[in-house]
């Protein structure tokens, strides 16, 4: 398959894009400002596929610019190509829902998320009113890969209480995620996910730190939760059920 990519030398993109090579894919990585519009142009002509990854993530970033008006442009450009995925965040649902963020739920931050949000949750509508179709990937936090994401998670998990979680998901299954809709052809919108949040005291954990005692709570969240670490090192047990919601899904509650 011939895909045009952007972002290819980000965080996600660098990882995404030698694994979509090594599955035989013909990639043209984006190097160029979404907004050359001759570069844009060449870039999805003739694709079978655009997956774009490019945003504005960081302050001194344009985000109107880059997650907006880049991302209309680009898929108004390739709008003869026949499928275009395109790399958003589970950051633009609104909080206080009480339970799980549904792709049905609006794409609506509250402005505690910041510009990346509101500007992201604006680039998904720009797409689709630029296409009939579209496929939307909404990435919980990205990490793996020696990615320093999950260090970076310390910034806010060191002041959280240590019961708070954060929804992540492994690069490697976020390729898993972009493959599945090359294969597919799906559109839609999608959260991608893995099955157990990481709290505040396991993101001290996975990063070889021992929680401070400012993420911890009256209450001990951790009571009748075993860590099986051992026996996945030195038996190679393996849940092949990661999660109720995993044996759900197989069918053998």
């Amino acid at each position: 398959m011939k895909i045009a990519m952007t972002g290819s030398t980000g965080r996600v993109g660098s990882r995404l894009l030698p694994r979509l090579r090594e599955q035989g894919h013909e990639v043209r990585a984006f190097a160029h400002r979404l907004a050359d519009t001759e570069a844009v142009e060449e870039l999805v002509t003739g694709v079978d596929a655009v997956v774009h990854l490019a945003a504005g993530l960081r302050t001194s970033t344009d985000h109107e610019g880059v997650n907006v008006h880049g991302t209309r442009a680009l898929a108004e450009a390739a709008v003869k190509a026949p499928l275009f995925v395109h790399i958003s965040t589970n950051l633009v649902y609104p909080g206080g829902l009480g339970r799980p963020a549904a792709e049905d739920d609006p794409a609506a931050p509250g402005p505690e998320f910041g510009e990346y949000a509101r500007t992201k949750a604006l680039g998904e509508q720009a797409v689709l009113e630029a296409r009939e179709e579209a496929t939307i990937l909404r990435l919980a936090f990205v990490y793996g890969d020696g990615d320093p994401h999950l260090e970076e998670s310390l910034r806010w998990a060191s002041t959280w209480p240590g019961h708070q979680r954060l929804h992540m998901v492994h690069h490697e299954d976020v390729a898993q995620a972009i493959t599945k809709v090359l294969d597919t052809g799906a559109s839609g919108i999608f959260n991608i996910a893995d099955d157990n949040p990481a709290t505040a005291v396991e993101l001290h954990l996975l990063n070889g730190l021992t929680p401070s005692e400012a993420v911890q709570q009256d209450f001990d969240p951790w009571q009748g939760i075993v860590s099986t670490n051992r026996a996945q090192k030195v038996l190679g047990f393996r849940p092949r059920y990661p999660s109720a919601w995993a044996a759900a899904a197989a069918g053998v509650l």
